[in-house]
């Protein structure tokens, strides 16, 4: 099963590279960030063209994420369901189960500055996935990938100069304790079974030329359970759908389980 993570940065102005790369790659399960789009916007037909199903959880302007599947589409959820009465007011999560791995495809907050209410708005949704996952699945025993843009580098390898970030989110301690707390869970940051290198990124500032000077971040994180971790055959960022014509600033990152 190939499954993908890919922050497109508006749905709407990069559906043509979307549907190219899809016939190109052919996922099994696409999962897709910051889609920018209503619900009543999302182009499923465009999807289903291509023979797969889709759900979409958006608000417009802002945030919006989906999931493409080509091998089942059960058990759809928008949001979290930590049992807290308050929902999250931002279009950032959605769950699906597809060929009997179940999938969410988040957006993390971004967080701003250290100290803002976003930044504290992130370290309390990272919180409510942990809190959500403890009372919905069970990791060490179900196929589980939880995947998408974190907004978090998950250690120094991760970003292209440790130095430069001091004092910033992304990289915080409580950012990092946020990501290792969902790992503790039973999950697995799958891209590090098969990479140990720092200098491999999955975003890179449009400013300044970035990503011809390699200055980028690893934030798009594959977060599997272990049973599907053992399955891991194969996982890569695909830099070169950040080149060419209006890009995302987002790479994908694909992975392929051997799932049966």
């Amino acid at each position: 099963m190939r499954i993908v993570t890919w922050n497109v940065n508006s749905l709407k102005a990069r559906l043509s590279r979307v549907e190219a790369w899809i016939k190109a790659v052919e996922p099994d399960v696409l999962c897709l960030q910051e889609t920018k789009m209503t619900d009543e916007a999302f182009p499923h037909e465009s999807f289903s063209s291509l023979g797969y199903e889709s759900a979409h959880y958006g608000e417009g302007r802002w945030n919006g994420v989906a999931i493409i599947s080509k091998v089942g589409l059960e058990k759809v959820r928008q949001g979290f369901d930590d049992g807290r009465d308050d929902p999250d007011p931002d279009a950032r999560i959605l769950w699906a189960t597809c060929g009997g791995v179940r999938i969410a495809s988040c957006y993390v907050p971004n967080g701003r500055e250290v100290g803002h209410d976003h930044y504290h708005y992130k370290l309390d949704w990272l919180d409510r996935l942990r809190e959500d996952l403890k009372t919905n699945t069970d990791c060490s025993k179900e196929q589980v990938a939880i995947v998408g843009d974190f907004n978090v580098a998950p250690d120094d390898r991760d970003v292209w100069n440790p130095e430069a970030f001091v004092g910033m989110t992304h990289v915080t301690e409580e950012e990092r304790k946020a990501i290792s707390n969902l790992i503790d869970l039973g999950l697995v940051d799958a891209f590090r079974e098969k990479f140990d290198q720092s200098g491999l990124f999955s975003w890179w500032d449009y400013r300044g030329g970035s990503f011809y000077k390699k200055q980028g971040m690893r934030i798009d994180l594959v977060l599997a359970s272990k049973p599907l971790t053992e399955k891991l055959e194969f996982i890569v960022v695909d830099r070169n759908e950040r080149k060419g014509e209006k890009p995302s600033d987002h790479a994908p990152v694909v992975a392929d389980f051997k799932v049966t």
